[in-house]
């Protein structure tokens, strides 16, 4: 059975082609386009892993991060950020809030599954 993975993304064209990447690799795949959208599906269909953009209306990747760490029924999933925020201090703020991989936009394929493969191990 093959890992569902919530990608999340304001940016319809990222969404697209993160989500073309993880399908070609065999992974089930459910979008949102902000963090409170993603927090809503992680409630009703909790992912086997979340790959979140940064910098989003509404909720932002470490927002959602810091969310998802803070709740004991979501705490354990694995969170991948992806972002082009390339600042050490982004790195560490995400390393704060449990993000378990951190891939810099834009990211090859090699490089999301690689990251998502690690985060999910």
């Amino acid at each position: 059975m093959s890992s569902k993975i919530l990608v999340v993304d304001d940016l319809q064209s990222e969404l697209d082609l993160l989500c073309q990447y993880l399908t070609e690799e065999g992974y089930t795949i459910v979008t949102a386009t902000n963090g409170a959208e993603a927090l809503e599906k992680v409630n009703q269909n909790k992912p086997d892993a979340i790959v979140t953009d940064w910098m989003m209306p509404k909720m932002g990747g470490l927002d959602l991060a810091r969310k998802l760490r803070k709740n004991p029924e979501t705490a354990d999933i694995p969170v991948v950020a992806c972002t082009a925020k390339d600042r050490d201090v982004d790195r560490m703020w995400a390393a704060k809030q449990g993000v378990e991989a951190y891939v810099t936009k834009p990211c090859t394929k090699q490089e999301l599954v690689s990251a998502l493969r690690a985060a999910m191990k």
